[in-house]
């Protein structure tokens, strides 16, 4: 019997020295220890979620328009490919907002359904009237409106929502926010919580950035591009496009460069008439680093993968002395002439840019282009002060229910009453102990957690209490009705217990942020719960029995 009480006296003294030794990095006390300790044991404590800290919570959701206009402007390309494999000659092919208009000559008719039925069965396919001046007597063609198919559109949503979600996370660990969440909600929405975020406008302009980037050819031979001005002002674009957008050719387009001072504020704007069509795309980036070029300023230099390094030398070679415009999200960053042929896959994107926004264009490159732009709907930034009030409102209700329990298990049950406040407080200890080792991220609703597992704590002793009275009044010496108070409250223990626990691991499946938060302290409390009560209390129990032969019991 000794040797039980004291192996459990040993597992319980263990249990509260390794929880003081992870709870240490969330205390004050951390700072003044001596450096060598970070290095052998545990550095890393509780981390404040977004309600205590401070920070960012965003809505993202997924433009379903733009994803099946993005869907079937890839499409476009490799439809042209298929109909040049099969002989198949193309009239025209343009694309109209969610469908694509496609004429060829009539007695290409059935090769074409077949090509579609064959190569693109995700394909509605509608017959049409040609556009008049495609057609004639001579040579006629037939129309075909090409479109997605219900459930491809529900697949392409799917599919860009979830690369979308993979690219966001990728862009905000390289920004570096600890702790971050990121989470799909509902069919094409994407939570992102950053706790102690302390620029929200760059971290929101980071994160939604599409970054397409493409590499055009300017298209200098035009009338139009001579005519352009060398710099209009801020929000003057719109007056340019209705000014030359009947004069340019159908296969090109107008882009605006930024025209920056160094720092970084935007004095007006270069527009150039290039190609609609890229000649290369950040699809085949193999990297993106910030370097420091002449002056002490930064620029962006970007590396391609093998087959985008020897695509980016063949460009380079067929179009020396041609000027080849570096296009993210349909802005210029620059448009340099090519003076010769570049082998070796490595370019630069210069400009007037501040280190910030030259890093955050280079985390952008490497994490990857957002597969359709995304709207933000929900945005609401939470200031510390907030999280502080919260923090110091969940201390004090805390303290209020520990000293309001200690006083009623003191006064309905004096000396045992005792050893279950000191269960609690070894509860509490164990408790939060065990979010430091796990690193949990501590959220209000955490905390709401934690003192109901404060009430909890006692509630276990309580059974147990009443079961040990009821012996006592039956006449049972004190040993046997300890012993057969705990035997008898067991099973009633534990499946309230269990219970709780099955709907802690519910809100943990299906639950946010702030409910998992919930749902962690709650059964992390209720396991330890478990162990102080049937341990806890016990083994003192039985250490007082071990020494005096009790014949009365202060309960």
């Amino acid at each position: 019997m000794k040797r039980k009480v004291r192996g459990r006296i040993t597992l319980i003294g263990i249990t509260v020295i390794l929880s003081v030794l992870f709870f240490l990095p969330s205390t004050p006390f951390y700072a003044h220890l001596p450096a060598w300790w970070g290095k052998y044991l545990p550095s890393r404590g509780v981390t404040l979620g977004l309600d205590l800290q401070g920070g960012m919570h965003l809505v993202m959701e997924v433009e379903g328009a733009k994803t099946v206009e993005g869907g079937l402007a890839q499409s476009m390309g490799t439809l042209q490919r298929s109909m040049e494999e099969k002989k198949i000659v193309l009239t025209a092919i343009v694309r109209e907002s969610q469908q694509l208009r496609v004429t060829f000559p009539e007695v290409h008719k059935q090769a074409m359904k077949e090509l579609l039925a064959d190569a693109y069965p995700f394909f509605t396919v509608t017959e049409t009237k040609s556009v008049a001046g495609l057609s004639s007597p001579e040579k006629p063609v037939t129309t075909f409106l090409v479109s997605y198919k219900a459930g491809e559109v529900e697949r392409l949503l799917d599919s860009a929502t979830a690369q979308a979600l993979e690219t966001i996370r990728n862009r905000v660990d390289q920004f570096g926010v600890a702790e971050p969440l990121i989470q799909r909600q509902a069919d094409n929405q994407i939570l992102v919580q950053l706790p102690g975020v302390k620029d929200p406008k760059r971290a929101m302009e980071l994160i939604g950035r599409t970054a397409l980037l493409e590499f055009k050819l300017l298209d200098e031979s035009h009338p139009v591009a001579h005519e352009l001005p060398d710099r209009i002002g801020v929000g003057k674009e719109a007056e340019i496009l209705a000014t030359y957008q009947s004069k340019i050719p159908p296969d090109d387009e107008i882009l605006f460069e930024r025209i920056s001072d160094q720092a970084g504020n935007v004095g007006g704007k270069q527009p150039y008439l290039v190609k609609k069509e890229a000649v290369l795309t950040g699809a085949m980036l193999s990297d993106a680093r910030v370097s420091i070029g002449d002056f002490n300023t930064p620029y962006v230099s970007i590396e391609f993968d093998a087959a985008g390094a020897k695509a980016f030398e063949k460009i380079t070679e067929t179009h020396v002395q041609k000027r080849l415009a570096i296009v993210l999200d349909h802005t210029v960053y620059s448009a340099p002439v090519i003076q010769e042929k570049i082998a070796g896959g490595r370019a630069q994107i210069s400009g007037t840019y501040t280190m910030d926004e030259a890093n955050d264009l280079a985390i952008v490159l490497r994490a990857g282009a957002l597969p359709a732009p995304v709207e933000i709907i929900q945005n609401v930034t939470v200031g510390p002060s907030l999280g502080q009030d919260s923090i110091d409102k969940g201390m004090t209700a805390g303290i209020v229910g520990i000293l309001l329990i200690v006083a009623f298990m003191l006064i309905y049950y004096r000396l045992s009453g005792l050893l279950a406040d000191l269960a609690m407080g070894l509860n509490i200890i164990l408790l939060i102990g065990a979010l430091a080792a796990l690193n949990a991220t501590l959220t209000l609703p955490g905390i709401a957690g934690i003192i109901l597992t404060i009430g909890m704590a006692v509630d276990s002793n309580v059974l147990i209490f009443e079961r040990i009275r009821d012996e006592l009044r039956l006449g049972k010496p004190v040993r046997l009705a300890v012993d057969a108070g705990y035997d008898k409250a067991f099973s009633s223990i534990l499946d309230s217990h269990v219970t709780t626990l099955i709907t802690a691991f519910v809100l943990f499946l299906f639950g946010t942020g702030p409910i998992k938060g919930f749902a962690i302290s709650l059964s992390l409390g209720v396991t330890i719960n478990l162990f102080t009560s049937l341990v806890g209390t016990r083994v003192i129990f039985d250490g007082l029995l071990e020494r005096k032969r009790l014949t009365r019991l202060s309960i």
